[in-house]
């Protein structure tokens, strides 16, 4: 390479660097500022009434997985942290695997229509963004509470005497959060069927295999980067959901969105809402390393 071009290469890259210096410290102060306060206040020690004091202290942390006797001083394992922590993440992978059931079918069903009906149909699966979340969340209420829907058309049917108690349980936590993230699974699953070849069916059915083999082999491991991107839009969401599981879960039933919303708020420990949150971000980053790893050893024949 000559000095020209290497000058001109250093130049170009240069005017790179400076065209995205504004995104950059967009980056740096709307994204790394935030989380950088939140580190500092789990490691303070927190006010009387809400706030923080400004000297060190790691009761933030190690409140989040122990509690100190009121007496002695003595700490013992935080039961009621830990029922949180592990509903949140049960009830995430659990409103994962219910999406997929649903939105498989539904994705494959959309991927098979006519170019128009196709059209249609993902018009539809988006309708629901339309509506605010809380809206969404306020109208599964109406049908799974003892005088919503569910119950009255049960009850007209005869096939129950009483009206069942689903309100306020982590069943209605699932099905709520399954009914608002279920388009966040649709799309990519559709997406990655939209691809998929046909013809592999056939090819399929001629070497003699079952419905269960095709599904197995062939359809299931081409279509398994949609899956895993459904899975990641679906999981992260749920894991830090707030709105659903305060509306359908009431006070006992909640998760560790509402968890940390209580220090912040009635508990006026914020070291601790800032430890948890902190917590549930590595969570998060650790279901996405997994995933991603999922979807590569997939995705490399030699892996």
């Amino acid at each position: 390479m000559s000095r020209a071009e290497d000058r001109q290469a250093r130049a170009s890259t240069r005017n790179g660097w400076l065209l995205s210096v504004p995104a950059l410290l967009l980056l740096l102060f709307a994204a790394s500022g935030p989380l950088v306060i939140v580190i500092v206040y789990s490691f303070l020690t927190p006010g009387q009434y809400g706030n923080v004091v400004w000297g060190f202290s790691p009761d933030g942390w190690i409140g989040v997985l122990f509690t100190r006797d009121i007496f002695d001083d003595t700490l013992g394992l935080a039961d009621a942290h830990l029922t949180i922590f592990w509903r949140s993440v049960k009830l995430s992978l659990e409103t994962t695997v219910l999406t997929f059931l649903a939105g498989f079918p539904t994705a494959w069903f959309i991927a098979t229509r006519p170019p128009k009906a196709r059209a249609l149909w993902l018009f539809l699966i988006t309708i629901p963004f339309w509506t605010n979340l809380l809206i969404r969340t306020f109208a599964i209420n109406e049908v799974l509470r003892s005088e919503g829907l569910m119950n009255t058309v049960l009850m007209k049917l005869g096939l129950i005497s009483a009206p069942i108690q689903v309100m306020y349980t982590d069943t209605a936590v699932l099905i709520g959060m399954a009914y608002v993230y279920l388009p966040l699974m649709v799309l990519p699953l559709f997406a990655a069927i939209d691809r998929f070849d046909m013809k592999l069916l056939e090819a399929g059915y001629d070497l003699y295999a079952s419905r269960w083999q095709v599904l197995r082999h062939v359809i299931l491991p081409i279509v398994k980067p949609g899956i895993v991107a459904g899975s990641i839009l679906v999981f992260v969401p749920s894991l830090g959901a707030y709105v659903t599981p305060r509306v359908l879960g009431g006070g006992k039933n909640m998760m560790i969105g509402n968890f940390i919303e209580l220090q912040f708020t009635q508990g006026r420990n914020w070291p601790l809402g800032a430890a948890l949150s902190l917590l549930l971000l590595i969570v998060v980053m650790v279901a996405l390393l997994v995933y991603v790893r999922a979807a590569n050893k997939g995705s490399n024949p030699h892996g």
